[in-house]
């Protein structure tokens, strides 16, 4: 299938790299505007962008904002799907109505719980042993689609958010590749999310991080490893800054 891939995080570079090896054409990636980082506010690509140039896709988009002039470029391309993955933008309808098909999500959480912007990060703070990744067929509204395939996974001890989300990226791809192939052949079959089991969770602040020393020793672990690496779990010492990346029971 010909394939439009919209996506700006590191978690979705292994479903980029999965498809550049499979049957399927990713014909363009749409990926966020580059960003000044660092001290010296250096503009630097997103982690999607440097893989779509590594693997020699020509048609890069980074549109500030989806407009309908660029929704009618999306048209000319007569895409089969477009995949979404960590993208950062709701699509609005006039741009999921442009593929043959529909526009399917990889979404790091077994939904409908853990809608928004951080599952695999509240996931671990909650204390959660059982996560996955969720394909969905997107609307316009964030993460309520309908459900188009699973795949569950425990969430290890000691993993941290850093470690989980590299392995929520590989299934994920196993799932988009999977998906893709089921809607290909006819196979699959969209279920409707139960809104009465639905949670939400924000996008991680600064303030996240800092330990609150009245919880348990359990919760506190939890908060370190689920703040890993960003914003990082903090408190002071001697009138200074703190941070904290590991911790261990005794």
């Amino acid at each position: 299938m010909k394939v439009i891939f919209f996506g700006t995080s590191q978690f979705a570079v292994k479903a980029l790299e999965r498809l550049m090896d499979s049957s399927h054409d990713v014909l363009a990636v749409v990926t966020q505007p580059d960003r000044p980082k660092g001290r010296a506010l250096k503009l630097m690509p997103t982690p999607l962008k440097e893989a779509a140039i590594k693997h020699g896709i020509a048609d890069i988009y980074q549109p500030e904002i989806l407009d309908n002039d660029f929704c009618n470029t999306l048209k000319h391309y007569d895409a089969d799907l477009f995949v979404v993955i960590s993208y950062g933008h709701i699509l609005k309808q006039c741009i999921l109505n442009v593929p043959k098909y529909y526009s399917i999500n990889i979404h790091a959480s077994l939904l409908p719980k853990y809608r928004g912007a951080s599952p695999i990060n509240q996931s671990i703070i909650d204390g959660q042993t059982l996560t996955g990744v969720t394909a969905i067929k997107m609307n316009e509204k964030m993460d309520q689609g309908d459900i188009l395939g699973k795949i569950e996974t425990k969430i290890g001890l000691h993993e941290d958010a850093l470690s989980l989300a590299e392995r929520l990226a590989d299934i994920g791809a196993n799932l988009l590749i999977e998906t893709m192939d089921a809607i290909e052949k006819n196979n699959v079959i969209p279920k409707p999310q139960d809104q009465s089991e639905a949670t939400y969770v924000k996008k991680m602040k600064k303030e996240d991080g800092l330990i609150d020393w009245k919880k348990d020793a359990v919760s506190i672990n939890n908060l370190i490893r689920g703040v890993v690496p960003w914003p990082g779990a903090y408190t002071s010492f001697s009138n200074k800054i703190l941070k904290i990346w590991k911790t261990e029971f005794i």
